[in-house]
Parts: C-alpha cells; structure tokens; sequence
C-alpha cells in the first residue's frame, strides 16, 4: 500500500455525503492511501485498526472457500467496506483491491470517539448504515430473480431512477455484482436489445416506459 497523505475534504464530501458531516477531530485523524489492483490491504485476523470508505477504484470483502476458491462477500465502489470491523477486534475477511484506487482510512479509536462525541455525525453514520441495508435487501432480491433478464431491469429500476441507470462501474464488475459470468451479461444485453425493451447508450442503460420482458 502506498504511503499515506492528508485529505481535501472539500472533495471528499462530493464522494460521500457523510464525510460531509467528519468532524475535525477525526478529519485531522484520517489519512488518503493509494492502492493497486489485486493488492491485499488487510488480511483476516488481522488487528482491526481502520475504517475504510472507498474514494476511487474498488475494494473486495473475500474469504476463501473450503475448495481454496476467493468468495465475494462485499464489493464497493464509492462508500464504506468492512463497517462491522468498527465493533469487532479482527477483521473478519481479506480486503482486497478489485482494481487501482483509492481510500480514506479513519483509526478505529478515533472514530468510535467521534461517534460517542458528535450527534450530528452519529445520526449521519446511522443513516448511512440504513442505506446500505437498502441497498443489501435490493441485491438479496434481485439475486433471487431467475432470468438474468430480470436481474438487469431490477438493477436498472432500482439503482436508477425513471427507468435509466448510468453504469458506474466495468461490465465484468457488474456481472459479477449480478451473480452472473460476463459472457452471460453480454448475450442478455445484446438479446434484450433486440427485443426493444433495453436501450444502450456506452455506459447509461434505459427501459422504455412500456417494456415487457419475453
């Protein structure tokens, strides 16, 4: 991991709206790292000592299969990582970089002490955790969609809004966010496409206000 440096806060809270609500304290605590793709920034079991809100790039939440394989337990582009860490001696799973970025490490101390001393950041912490419940009752329900087809539309209807998503991510990172190969993201695309009920514009998506799925 490359070295640490201090943040531009006027920045970050264009990132994050809670990092908006840091008080000074902490910001004068937290630092920015750089880190590169398939780099492990912290391992399980080791001390938990940050936490982690992701600024450019991407992080993965891992542990491994009994058969050796990686499994995905969180993946994040633009927000926190690993918030259970903040009420837990060790970490629990690997983190990972899924590609090169960037994050914006607030000691654990540090921030448990903002939270017990600031309302204003405890009600913003507070709300940021209930969006990311939404955000994971969305995803359990769309991975329980059966056709990939559904998969799409329900990322779309959800995550965006009037039936159009800007795509903030690669194609392969959003399959694998579907639970889904990318081979079988692109075959979906292309097939709902010719069937006029998805339109492709590079990385903004749009149902017609009409669309069926065959």
């Amino acid at each position: 991991m490359m070295p640490a440096s201090p943040p531009d806060w006027k920045k970050l809270g264009k990132v994050n709206a809670l990092l908006q609500r840091v008080p000074d304290a902490l910001r004068g605590a937290a630092r920015t790292r750089k880190f590169e793709d398939g780099e492990i920034l912290y391992r399980r079991g080791d001390k938990a000592a940050d936490v982690i809100c992701v600024l450019a790039g991407e992080l993965l939440l891992t542990r491994a299969s009994r058969a050796g394989t990686a499994v995905i337990v969180q993946r994040v582009r633009d927000g926190f990582i690993a918030e259970a860490s903040l009420d837990s001696k060790s970490y629990h799973c690997d983190i990972a970089a899924g590609g090169d970025g960037e994050l914006l490490a607030f000691p654990i101390t540090a921030f448990l002490h903002a939270l017990q001393n600031d309302m204003a950041f405890h009600s913003a912490w507070s709300r940021q955790l209930a969006r990311e419940v939404r955000r994971l009752r969305a995803q359990c329900e769309r991975l329980s969609l059966n056709s990939v087809a559904e998969r799409i539309c329900h990322f779309i209807e959800v995550e965006g809004e009037g039936g159009e998503v800007m795509l903030g991510q690669s194609r392969k990172s959003w399959a694998a966010e579907l639970g889904i190969s990318h081979e079988a993201l692109y075959r979906a695309l292309r097939r709902m496409q010719d069937d006029g009920v998805l339109v492709v514009d590079g990385a903004r998506l749009r149902l017609p206000g009409n669309y069926i799925l065959p």
